[in-house]
């Protein structure tokens, strides 16, 4: 009777090893995107949330570049070169990139040399454009305008490979280009449950969505807006990964409880 005690006392901490293992190990069901999309239900896919364009607001950074057949006619107006003009500057993290253009007042204005003072506010780009060409066409002679945002902007936080601030080369950009251009999500990310916080009209605007269902492309938060931020919050794995001193103790304590089994045995 007294030899099966210490084989009970070892089967019972070998099983609580186990169960310890088990409920450390991360399940990765949750990882792949988009798990629900069949091949019969593709073509519903096209039925995408529509993109709507962003509206000029005060504090607003524009580039805005004219252009005529003699450039040095509008040289004080062009701050930036017509290459990125015309749309060739690659996102970047801010602080890493200089953000230079017309900043757009509390009045909605914004004043370009030689022309003055233009109301851009409310307008789209392609909108501003027209009305910029409209106006300097009183000092140019048949000019082409370019308008966008400088600072076009979405902040991305938490388990993804390069958490930053981003200022953005477009204005259609969806929660997956954001994504992609912060690196992807880490293998601790919690792809079921995104947040996304939004600023509308001064008050901020919350919403969830999952990278696992495809619904998420019917979602009105599929296109990204200005100064949106998204967060991605760490699953159980990230937590269990970063208390590797409390896994440290366990096993040092599991190794002294399999010693004290084996000398209890052979009393």
């Amino acid at each position: 009777m007294k030899e099966k005690k210490p084989s009970k006392r070892l089967a019972k901490l070998a099983g609580l090893l186990i169960c310890m293992l088990v409920a450390s190990c991360a399940s990765t069901k949750s990882v792949p995107y988009f798990q629900d999309v069949s091949l019969a239900e593709q073509s519903a896919l096209a039925n995408a949330a529509p993109f709507s364009d962003p509206v000029i607001l005060p504090d607003d950074i524009l580039s805005i570049s004219i252009f005529t057949i003699d450039p040095a006619s509008t040289a004080a107006v062009n701050q930036v070169s017509p290459q990125q003009a015309l749309g060739s500057s690659s996102a970047g993290a801010i602080g890493q990139q200089q953000i230079s253009g017309y900043l757009v007042d509390k009045k909605g204005e914004v004043e370009l040399p030689v022309v003055g003072k233009i109301k851009l506010s409310g307008l789209t780009t392609y909108d501003a454009r027209d009305v910029i060409r409209a106006k300097a066409k009183d000092f140019f002679k048949d000019p082409t305008v370019q308008v966008r945002f400088a600072n076009f902007k979405v902040t991305i936080l938490g388990e993804v490979a390069r958490p930053a601030a981003y200022t953005l080369p477009n204005e259609k950009v969806s929660i997956l280009d954001a994504l992609g251009l912060a690196g992807d999500l880490t293998i601790y990310g919690k792809r079921e449950n995104v947040l996304l916080i939004r600023d509308n009209n001064g008050k901020k605007e919350f919403a969830r969505f999952s990278l696992n269902s495809a619904k998420l492309f019917n979602s009105p938060y599929y296109y990204l807006k200005q100064n949106d931020v998204i967060y991605i919050e760490p699953n159980k794995g990230k937590a269990a990964s970063l208390n590797t001193a409390r896994v440290q103790t366990l096993a040092i304590i599991g190794s002294a409880l399999s010693v004290l089994v084996v000398l209890f045995s052979r009393l």
